[in-house]
């Protein structure tokens, strides 16, 4: 059995918009203004214009599969069962951690509006809805959860849009213009450190890449879908960082679209934000439990899983059993509180996973010098850059980030060893056996 082709290129760009607008939209502009003042709009655009590198060497690498994995199969046919399964389970967990954190952090905003939502046994029911609506949606189908992600993702622009509009009113007869000298008195120490948490703003493009297997002409869709998303995107942040900046000004606040919203709108503001931070979390969750499970898939067809994992639902053509683990999972972090040790690694598990990615375009080109593929130009030249970026921004790890990284490694190369011995024990008994039984 075959997955089924029921995802539009469409419906992959709202999938891609959806993972990279989360959480962080809503806390992020004011440390950016903090950070480089009245320049931040422009460096919202700088950052885009750094992660571009990395989505165009994704690109070129995601149009030579069909298959479901992303990058865990990218690398793993570059390079190895190895370097696969390490970039795999940084994947893994960081999704699982992601996920669990979302759900979290929607309750939390729920319980200031509703103040019962907070009590643990509430918590833990609202959770397993949060979780298990998405779940059973994808359950009967890659297109019915693609459906969801599109009705979530235009949720979740709608309020950010409807602040833009409302700002760029409100500012139209007072414009805030940027001196070229704004972009040097707060330092490149400064400017570093912007483009660090804005690059990680930038991330989840990469998870949309993961239900390959069901996208309608892959090779043409995942391109068209990463560059248009990163653009949609580029340009949404970029106003909402302007309109910010130029209600509220350059102070520092925990909450700066709440008081953004509060000047627009008066005092249903925070109101208005928190409803616009549940929809935009729950909307990353949803796409989340899409995309991953077919990681899951992808390890168990490529032999580094149990078999079980890689059949589908004789009906719905879905990975059932492994969305049903994978929800699973990420239900015991988010109730226990134990995400928060999983999501240490998610920044660093994206780097990693962007350095794999970007040293599979290399790798790919010689291995596969007439495949049927986007090339970019300058394409390993882009690769290398994008590689000695990720480098930079690891080298800021902190000692609890590096530790929780080496604990992935060892899973993943425990991981490694096990698939590797069932691998040469299935091999040499089919060597061993008769030819009518090693058929």
């Amino acid at each position: 059995m075959e997955f089924v082709r029921s995802i539009g290129r469409w419906s992959l760009t709202a999938l891609v918009i959806n993972a990279i607008i989360g959480a962080s939209i809503f806390g992020l502009p004011s440390e950016i203004t903090r950070l480089v003042g009245r320049a931040s709009p422009l460096a919202m655009l700088l950052a885009a214009t750094i992660i571009s590198l990395i989505v165009a060497c994704m690109a070129e690498v995601a149009s030579q599969f069909t298959e479901a994995g992303g990058a865990y199969l990218y690398v793993r046919t570059a390079f190895g069962r190895f370097a696969g399964l390490q970039v795999g389970w940084f994947w893994l967990l960081a999704s699982m951690g992601g996920g669990a954190g979302c759900a979290n952090l929607f309750v939390q905003y729920l319980a200031s509006i509703w103040p019962a939502a907070g009590h643990a046994f509430a918590r833990i029911v609202l959770i397993t809805a949060l979780i298990a609506i998405p779940t059973v949606t994808n359950y009967f189908g890659a297109r019915s959860g693609a459906n969801l992600s599109n009705i979530l993702t235009i949720a979740k622009l709608l309020p950010l849009v409807l602040l833009i509009v409302l700002g760029l009113a409100h500012v139209s007869h007072q414009p805030h213009d940027v001196h070229v000298i704004e972009f040097t008195n707060t330092g490149g120490s400064a400017w570093l450190n912007a483009m660090l948490l804005l690059i990680f703003a930038y991330s989840g493009f990469e998870n949309t890449l993961a239900p390959s297997g069901e996208v309608k002409e892959p090779r043409k869709a995942a391109p068209f879908a990463l560059f248009t998303g990163l653009l949609t995107c580029a340009v949404v942040y970029a106003l909402i960082q302007y309109v910010t900046v130029a209600t509220v000004g350059t102070r520092i606040s925990e909450y700066p679209l709440a008081d953004t919203a509060s000047m627009l709108l008066g005092s249903g503001g925070a109101l208005f934000v928190a409803a616009a931070v549940m929809i935009s979390t729950y909307g990353w969750l949803s796409g989340d439990i899409l995309t991953t499970p077919r990681v899951v898939y992808s390890f168990a067809a490529n032999g580094d899983a149990p078999a079980i994992f890689a059949k589908l639902h004789p009906r719905y053509s879905t990975p059932a059993l492994a969305l049903i683990v994978y929800s699973t999972l990420m239900w015991v972090l988010a109730v226990t509180g134990t995400f928060l040790w999983v999501a240490a690694v998610g920044a660093a598990s994206t780097l990693i996973l962007y350095s794999g990615v970007c040293a599979s375009l290399i790798r790919l080109r010689k291995l596969r010098p007439q495949a049927q593929a986007l090339r970019i130009p300058f394409g390993p030249v882009m690769a290398v850059i994008a590689i000695g970026i990720s480098l930079a921004l690891l080298s800021a790890l902190d000692a609890r980030q590096v530790l929780l990284m080496g604990v992935t490694a060892l899973v993943a190369t425990a991981n490694w060893w096990g698939a590797k011995r069932q691998a040469g024990v299935k091999g040499a008994a089919k060597v061993g056996s008769p030819p009518s039984q090693a058929k």
